[in-house]
């Protein structure tokens, strides 16, 4: 992005001179000014940087905020205040989830290689290449260079630079959360606007990395903006509770007396749910009152065979729910979540869901990624460990590099952090994949040349299709044969981004004659078909398909098949609204 076209006459307000050209020591002079009393901006920062961290090297904070204030001088957001505001509330949100003395600075200086004359050359120089990759990787790429793709090229070019260093993205969710928390300074279509894009991608990259500290206020701001009269409903019942503070203490002291008994040693604490849990399980169960259930978490100080001691201790003083334990501490989430949960029939006859977790298992569970900056010196987290937690980021990285439209990488990675994710066993190990993977899937997630190969698969010991779609925990084998190439029928079925990049890329490279409009309406039959069987659904004739096509606009069904087929309408909805159209003759 060329700043000083793109800034001009505001870069002139803000300072006299090119700050990037002067040498480093003079441009310390003409900007260190700080003063050392409570009023000093810089100091809530460094004070809660220096209790995470009690040796950190406060100064190059100072360094970074003096430098910050002088660029942004003479601009201001849409509320009015200065915008220097803006990156100091990054940083200091960076500084609350205890990340390290490099993220802080970067946060203080994220915005202003876009929006100032602060050159990325003049900023390594100033604080050396790790911070100069840190705020390149947040900086966003010119609309009017880029015109729509800007978003997409952004979004692609964060992903590609947290592979080298995953902090980037910690400093976008930052600077995202700060943007949330001030939306109400714009207009009723921004916020809605931004609001919707802060779902589909910031709020999933959140939780993929764990974040939840951040994720639940992203949640709540969300749906205040989107669903204003559902938050307002679900706060009113939030306050007026009855007696909830006093059962949930009751609970408490119950669950303490009944860990004492079998010599667990646990902290017990309420776990009340946020605005928008509470929402998202309404709507789910279709309830017409906000469903939140009653929830306590056991913190057990201990290893994590003290965790299946405190369940049986919980489960031996109240029945629990038949049905609704979940055992993440075996089978971790794919943002590497573990805990155990359980509902149990609690005092009274109420229902109360409990969470059990280690100390490691609770810093996990509210930092995720950040957990191995803010716990450094109390945890021993091993490569292996911070592998695994980057696990679906190294998987994103690997369908990347197959795709050189940046809007269709940008439609994959919301397709990818939109699906709920079931974990399949394979050759020894365990694997994450999309909701509704089939075996080709997996066969491309073992490798590309197990998924140009696939030949059949057994699920959980028998032979089933490849387009069989797999359950969590299913134990899958992948049968493969030398002169075995992939079917193009496999692409409307596979889920994955990474398996229909792959199969369009063999398709490409084989260079293989364009398919027919005859065969693609053929495919486009069969495709109906098969996801009719998916609902336990058939036709009888195709006079509904041939009402729908023409509901949707089509001029005939064959259009309708070869759409299917192309890929620009989905078999899933065109099966659902058949369905509705039939239902309803019916």
């Amino acid at each position: 992005m060329d700043v000083d076209a793109g800034h001009g006459a505001a870069l002139g307000r803000a300072f006299s001179t090119d700050v990037g050209d002067m040498p480093f020591t003079a441009r310390l002079r003409s900007l260190l000014s700080w003063q050392t009393s409570d009023d000093d901006p810089v100091t809530t920062l460094t004070r809660t940087h220096r209790v995470i961290h009690p040796y950190a090297d406060v100064s190059v904070l100072r360094r970074g905020y003096a430098i910050a204030e002088n660029m942004h001088r003479g601009q201001f957001r849409k509320s009015g205040e200065p915008y220097i505001t803006h990156p100091l509330a990054v940083a200091q949100i960076c500084a609350e989830l205890g990340m390290d003395t490099t993220t802080l600075v970067a946060a203080l200086l994220h915005d202003t290689v876009e929006d100032t004359a602060y050159t990325l050359q003049a900023l390594d120089g100033d604080f050396g290449p790790e911070v100069a990759h840190l705020v390149d990787g947040v900086t966003k790429f010119d609309k009017a260079y880029y015109g729509k793709a800007a978003e997409a090229e952004t979004i692609r070019k964060m992903i590609i630079a947290a592979g080298k260093d995953v902090r980037v993205l910690i400093i976008k969710m930052a600077d995202r959360v700060h943007n949330m928390r001030t939306l109400d300074a714009r207009s009723a279509a921004s916020r809605a606007r931004i609001a919707r894009a802060t779902q589909e991608v910031l709020v999933p990259l959140c939780d993929r990395l764990g974040i939840q500290a951040l994720k639940r206020e992203l949640d709540d701001i969300v749906l205040y903006h989107l669903h204003t009269e559902e938050y307002e409903r679900i706060q009113r019942h939030v306050r007026n509770r009855p007696q909830w503070a006093s059962y949930l203490n009751d609970v408490v002291a119950c669950a303490r007396t009944a860990l004492k008994r079998s010599k667990v040693t646990a902290a017990v604490a309420p776990r009340p749910r946020h605005v928008y849990s509470i929402w998202k399980d309404t709507v789910a169960g279709g309830h017409r009152e906000p469903f939140d259930l009653p929830r306590i978490a056991v913190v057990v100080d201990g290893p994590e065979t003290d965790c299946y001691a405190a369940l049986g201790a919980i489960h031996g003083l109240w029945r629990p729910v038949a049905g609704r334990f979940k055992d993440f501490i075996a089978s971790p989430k794919n943002n590497l979540y573990r805990s155990l949960h359980t509902t149990v029939i609690g005092p009274d006859d109420r229902t109360v869901e409990v969470l059990i977790r280690t100390e490691s298992m609770h810093r996990s569970a509210e930092y995720g990624i950040a957990a191995s900056f803010r716990y450094r010196r109390a945890e021993d987290r091993t490569e292996r460990v911070r592998a695994d937690e980057l696990a679906w980021l190294r998987r994103v990285l690997d369908w990347e590099q197959e795709t050189s439209d940046s809007a269709q990488f940008l439609a994959s990675l919301r397709c990818d952090l939109a699906e709920s994710q079931i974990q399949v066993f394979a050759e020894g190990l365990q694997v994450l994949l999309p909701s509704g993977s089939t075996p080709v899937d997996l066969a491309y997630e073992l490798s590309t040349e197990t998924g140009d190969h696939c030949l059949a698969a057994k699920i959980n010991g028998r032979l089933a299709p490849l387009a069989s779609e797999l359950d969590d925990g299913d134990v899958v084998e992948i049968f493969t044969e030398d002169g075995q190439e992939p079917q193009r029928e496999w692409l409307t079925f596979v889920k994955s981004p990474h398996a229909q990049m792959q199969i369009n890329r063999w398709f490409a490279d084989h260079q293989e004659p364009g398919i027919s409009i005859a065969d693609k309406v053929r495919l486009g039959r069969a495709t109906i078909g098969l996801t009719l069987r998916k609902h336990d659904r058939g036709l009888a004739s195709e006079i509904p398909l041939r009402t729908l096509a023409d509901d949707l606009g089509y001029p005939d069904l064959e259009t309708m098949l070869v759409a299917i087929v192309d890929r620009t309408i989905s078999p899933d909805e065109v099966v659902e609204q058949l369905i509705a159209l039939v239902d309803r003759r019916d």
